[in-house]
């Protein structure tokens, strides 16, 4: 359970990490293929995060493997290949004049991610801010952090040099505020609720005006009209769009707005189609395609809205 203490040496360590250019000093071909080597070792070692991760926020093993892993190594290969395509410009000036727009990190970057897609969401952050020569301190959610540990694990063993990806496990009103609030974190990217995004730009604002980057949640209508072309692909993706990882998505689309012409048509088909999508189960179980919620303060939100 980190606390400022620990978010200080992790901090202190990237900024060490930065100002030695241990990272953003390596050619581009080097930095590219240590990303190479870790999506590598993320491949190699998928079977035991896929599992991680299952055990940890209940995640049904068939997604971890069909959905997220494939995703987690797509996302570290394209980052790892745009490493050495990045360029720059010299633009037409006056013949006395020089001008060239030059792509630079920025340095030691914040990231906190949430519980629903733990790896992935991490992923997504780190993935971009290593391959532009950045170092990171990560905050993954307290509800789902093992896989993200691994993360790290392995990216030093993919020869990622120490000091450049580090991480600190913690809740987030200890760690994850201390992250927001240190004036050695020039920019913050957050997935997460609402409420804590706006914490997050208060705090910005109250230490060195960081650059914040939010992806907050919401629950998002879905809208059919009764000149939709595919009646039956339209329920199956509304039958999605909520029961997707058990509903826990930051848009998960819990209303369905449907035309009168076809809401009976409609709603027929997606109560005789929802049962043979989703099967809930134990999540272990390969033909589970419905797994538990992440928590019980969670289940009681879920059940309260239900009763309302």
């Amino acid at each position: 359970r980190g606390q400022a203490g620990d978010v200080d040496r992790a901090v202190a360590s990237a900024q060490a990490a930065w100002r030695d250019r241990r990272w953003r000093g390596l050619a581009p071909r080097a930095r590219m293929d240590v990303l190479l080597r870790f999506a590598d070792l993320v491949q190699r070692h998928g079977d035991e995060l896929a599992l991680t991760e299952t055990l940890d926020m209940g995640k049904p093993i068939g997604d971890m493997l069909n959905i997220d892993l494939p995703e987690v190594l797509r996302t570290l290969r394209y980052f790892a290949e745009c490493i050495d395509k990045i360029e720059g410009a010299v633009t037409h000036t006056a013949p006395e004049a020089l001008h060239m727009i030059l792509h630079e990190p920025l340095g030691v970057v914040g990231a906190i991610t949430p519980w629903n897609y733990p790896m992935l969401m991490a992923v997504w952050k780190l993935a971009p801010i290593l391959a532009a020569g950045n170092c990171v301190v990560l905050k993954p959610s307290e509800r789902a952090p093992l896989s993200c540990a691994r993360l790290a694990e392995l990216f030093v063993a993919a020869g990622g040099p120490p000091g450049v990806f580090n991480l600190v496990q913690g809740i987030g009103a200890e760690a994850g505020r201390a992250l927001a609030l240190h004036p050695g974190i020039v920019k913050l990217s957050f997935t997460g609720s609402t409420r804590v995004g706006k914490q997050l730009l208060e705090y910005a604002g109250q230490s060195n005006m960081k650059r914040v980057a939010l992806e907050t949640g919401g629950k998002s209508p879905q809208v059919f009209f009764d000149d939709l072309y595919d009646l039956d692909a339209a329920v199956d993706r509304a039958i999605g769009g909520i029961y997707d990882n058990a509903g826990q998505v930051c848009n998960a689309g819990s209303r369905l707005l449907v035309q009168r012409g076809i809401h009976d048509a409609f709603v027929e088909r997606f109560v005789a189609r929802t049962p043979a999508l989703y099967r809930p189960g134990d999540p272990r179980d390969p033909a589970t395609t419905l797994g538990p919620l992440v928590s019980r303060a969670h289940l009681a939100s879920v059940m309260g809205h239900i009763e309302q």
